[in-house]
């Protein structure tokens, strides 16, 4: 008996799993962010389901947001610390932002880094 371990490059929340209250991409349009607005904030996403292990600092994972199922790229973070409820198949953890896509960049991150059929937030045709 043996069990699967993968590893995710990939930190994707909802604002209800701890997507940044801060990060609003309208707001972002009018007066872009930048990772230094971030410098040595600590964020907590909680009750991702199944059990997660994700690159360690120094390797980035990106940020993603997940509105209603379409995503939008926001930019890279180092997970600091990660929890597994084995019982409930949840991951939960801390996570630093060290870098904030522009506006521009995040309307191309998905065609460059994901590519799949029907997640992509600025694809109107979806």
């Amino acid at each position: 008996m043996g069990s699967m371990i993968e590893l995710n490059d990939t930190l994707q929340l909802t604002r209800a799993q701890g997507f940044p209250e801060e990060l609003v991409y309208e707001t972002h349009l009018a007066k872009p962010f930048d990772s230094i607005d971030f410098k040595g904030k600590l964020f907590s996403f909680f009750n991702k389901d199944n059990i997660r292990i994700f690159q360690a600092p120094p390797i980035r994972n990106f940020l993603v947001q997940n509105i209603d199922g379409k995503w939008i790229y926001w930019g890279l973070v180092h997970i600091i610390e990660t929890h597994h409820d084995t019982l409930q198949q949840t991951t939960s953890g801390t996570f630093e932002i060290i870098h904030i896509y522009t506006p521009e960049e995040m309307e191309m991150a998905y065609r460059i880094i994901d590519r799949r059929d029907g997640f992509d937030f600025f694809n109107k045709d979806l």
